[in-house]
């Protein structure tokens, strides 16, 4: 393994500013990240649509967001070898031209086939996208000031999700399904033009040789988790065999296992395809626990929350759709906010109360009936979003703040992939849940809007009780406690 020199130390820039270079990627790279992960959740609503038009089953219309999911968690591991291997500006562009190329190909798409493979080409972009915008924030951005530039972030990756389905819903209500797709893909094109043109190179790359044994281990151990608490909505409304969720969870297990096994032999040579030292800080350990705690009640309630709005009050798509955006706008107004309280006065102080919030939000959930007014519902959303806000922005600063600076990129594609895993277990817990006492309420003679509902309500106060879970872990977070001092690396 050969590496380039390492980059002088350089005196860090006046606490709280910013060069106009360094604003302009970090920019860039927010605005390139809203779009990409905009596209996560743009085609839940799109499904029946498409269900119809390109003549499929519904379980087979899922696997367009499914597909995107476990792109995401399989590709997502290796972008911390590949920020030590390429430069800000070739990470970027490969990023977004895969997500552009993808775009098109989906807006081209004549049959399922082919959208699924546009799918997949958006998701290897889109998991590019997410570790790099981390990995540079936390790099650029000096400690004083961090707290509120990852409140950006946690803008785009809360937000962005969020605003999908609303998207959608407005767009298929006055055109076709393809538009979702020409709609985005200039405004893609845009930012790769602007950031190809603007962007400057972040650090200094380092000749690490890839090991290929870690790749399909990588692969099979996150794509075999995520794969099968995905496929739980399948077998819970059986559609599928139970074989759907045991098998490939237990081969994702057994193959991640191996996988973690060998990065820890390889790391001690450095050639780990993702580096586990970054768990060696208590903070980013904790970090990362909370935030696959706080993902797993965030992307459970998001598919809750439509199925009982849907499938009990029988309100819209659309109007779901709008139900849900003031919460969204909510969470992007408080995310900047959140983040100069955190540079004020730290991670416990938002993360104690925040968790609190939340927890009342999934309770009042976890009260509605066939009969709940609007209102409250929208209410307890917004409070719920509240709650997520003081949550999100206090664990990704602490726990990548906690790394040390060498550790950055493999501690970014750890928090995003256990994102991944997260989210994905909080929708397997929930439609579980909400499945079995559903059929429990009509086998007991219950009409389906309220046995469904009484499925919604246990749901909700389960992730209740998950969302309570981040009290004692904020307990052990704390501010900045790296290993290494951190200078602003040269640009190359």
């Amino acid at each position: 393994m050969t590496r380039t020199a390492p980059p002088p130390s350089v005196a860090p820039p006046v606490a709280g500013k910013l060069s106009a270079r360094d604003r302009t990627v970090i920019t860039v790279l927010l605005v390139a990240a809203f779009v990409v992960i905009l596209n996560e959740t743009i085609m839940t609503v799109a499904i029946p649509v498409l269900m119809k038009d390109l003549s499929i089953d519904a379980s087979t219309g899922q696997w367009l967001s499914t597909a995107f999911a476990l792109t995401l968690a399989v590709v997502i591991p290796v972008t911390g070898f590949l920020i030590q291997r390429m430069t800000t500006r070739q990470l970027f562009l490969l990023s977004m031209g895969l997500f552009s190329a993808g775009t098109l190909t989906a807006g081209l798409s004549v049959g399922y086939p082919m959208l699924l493979l546009a799918r997949i080409i958006q998701g290897c972009g889109t998991a590019v996208m997410i570790p790099l915008l981390m990995t540079t924030v936390i790099t650029l951005v000096p400690e004083s000031s961090r707290g509120r530039m990852m409140g950006n972030i946690s803008v785009v990756i809360s937000v962005a999700p969020a605003l999908g389905p609303t998207i959608s819903g407005l767009i298929l209500s006055v055109l076709d399904w393809r538009w979702i797709f020409w709609l985005v893909l200039p405004i893609a094109l845009a930012a790769m033009a602007l950031g190809g043109w603007l962007m400057t190179n972040v650090g200094e790359t380092r000749k690490v040789r890839i090991d290929l044994i870690s790749i399909p281990l990588a692969a099979l151990g996150f794509g075999g988790l995520v794969y099968g608490l995905n496929a739980v909505g399948e077998v819970a409304s059986g559609a599928a065999s139970p074989a759907m969720i045991w098998v490939p969870v237990g081969v994702g297990a057994v193959t991640l296992t191996l996988f973690l096994l060998r990065q820890l032999v390889l790391q001690r040579t450095d050639r780990a395809l993702l580096d586990l030292r970054p768990f060696k800080s208590r903070v980013f350990t904790f970090s990362v626990i909370a935030g696959a705690f706080a993902f797993l009640a965030l992307l459970g309630s998001a598919i809750l929350l439509p199925i009982y709005l849907q499938n009990v009050l029988g309100v819209t798509p659309l109007v779901t759709g709008l139900l849900v955006l003031p919460g969204g706008v909510l969470m992007g107004v408080l995310g900047p906010v959140v983040g100069r309280l955190y540079d004020l006065h730290g991670p416990r102080a938002l993360l104690i109360p925040s968790s609190l919030i939340g927890t009342l939000a999934l309770v009042l959930l976890g009260t509605v009936t066939e009969a709940t007014p609007l209102w409250f519902v929208l209410g307890a959303h917004m409070l719920l979003s509240v709650g997520l806000a003081g949550v999100l922005t206090p664990l990704f600063t602490a726990g990548l703040s906690a790394v040390p600076e060498r550790y950055t990129s493999y501690g970014s594609a750890i928090f995003a992939t256990v994102q991944q895993v997260g989210g994905a277990a909080g929708t397997a817990l929930v439609v579980t849940l909400l499945a079995v006492q559903t059929a429990a309420g009509q086998a007991a003679g219950a009409s389906t809007a309220v046995a469904a509902a009484g499925g919604v309500r246990v749901a909700f106060l389960v992730a209740a009780g998950v969302f309570l879970a981040l009290i004692v872990l904020s307990v052990f977070i704390t501010r900045d406690e790296a290993a290494e001092p951190r200078a602003i690396p040269a640009h190359a």
